[in-house]
């Protein structure tokens, strides 16, 4: 067993890659939409786990009673900040006749599963209330890597507590499947492969040290039998990397979906690598990436 499997080891690392990194990754202030201007308003909501903040993106050109699209970003559980998303979450609402909630959550090794799943949860729960400015019954959840992770969960955690109803959950490349090593998950890219083995071994290893936990089906729905038993759940839009180590496992959990009937669809993005829409400078492809979840999400909340 690697080093990096040690909960001491993994958690120094951790914390010192996310001191590093975290304001290297698309601060606010460099839009890549110029041209959407939304003013937006951020809140605190209370969760099982304490507080998370929160920023609201009003629909630029709304109808009727808006939708609501509740957000959760990525970074391995361990680094990250809402404000990363702050591009897609104006184009979204620019595009789209929803709200956009966008949340932080508690980052590992600070805190493990299951609280970011459950804070999200709740942050899902407090959204679809009647008291909300938006249409809480016709509700959609999304995130990228780890936030795609947590949507997975959240749309499992919404069908065995029958709801809040969630009309579309968007995966984006997730990581659905932590058991199996990373050293398994090969990358056409090699060294160059954004996500290398040693750093998901970290994030891993930091979100759950427990290694039986990774097996739960919150935390890896794309492994072994975790998906059976989800007839019912939120259709789902599984996007992919064609260069990510983890494109394999989202596809596999496509076609756990698509077996009950519960694949909006799965799009396999050509050319590029994990986090191609917020640290590369692949602005046409996010564009048209985009787009694709423009359009899913205003079909489900039509």
């Amino acid at each position: 067993m690697s080093i990096l499997s040690r909960r001491a080891v993994a958690d120094i690392i951790a914390r010192r890659f996310a001191a590093k990194i975290n304001s290297a990754i698309h601060p606010a202030g460099e839009p890549r939409f110029p041209e959407i201007t939304i003013r937006t308003t951020d809140v605190s909501i209370e969760t099982r786990h304490g507080p998370v903040a929160a920023t609201i993106y009003p629909p630029q050109s709304p109808t009727g009673n808006p939708g609501v699209y509740v957000n959760a970003h990525g970074g391995g559980f361990v680094v990250g900040h809402r404000e990363q998303d702050d591009a897609w979450c104006r184009f979204l609402a620019a595009h789209a006749n929803v709200y956009v909630l966008n949340t932080d959550y508690a980052l590992a090794p600070h805190k493990r599963f299951p609280t970011p799943a459950e804070q999200f949860y709740d942050v899902v729960q407090w959204a679809s209330a009647a008291e909300r400015d938006w249409d809480g019954t016709r509700l959609c959840v999304g995130g990228q890597s780890a936030g795609g992770n947590l949507s997975a969960a959240v749309s499992r955690m919404s069908l065995e507590n029958d709801g809040p109803a969630i009309s579309l959950q968007i995966l984006h490349y997730p990581p659905l499947d932590i058991v199996t090593p990373p050293s398994h998950k090969p990358s056409p890219l090699g060294s160059k492969a954004v996500l290398q083995p040693w750093l998901c071994e970290v994030f891993d290893t930091a979100y759950t040290p427990d290694r039986a936990q990774r097996s739960h089906r919150f935390v890896s729905p794309a492994w072994g039998d975790n998906a059976n038993g989800i007839a019912g759940i939120a259709p789902a839009l599984v996007i992919t990397a064609e260069f990510d180590r983890l494109r394999d496992e989202a596809k596999r959990y496509a076609d756990k979906l698509e077996a009950v009937g519960a694949l909006a669809e799965y799009v396999e993005v050509r050319g590029v690598d994990h986090g191609y829409d917020i640290m590369t400078d692949e602005t046409e492809i996010t564009r048209r990436m985009y787009e694709v979840i423009v359009a899913h999400v205003n079909r489900a909340i039509d």
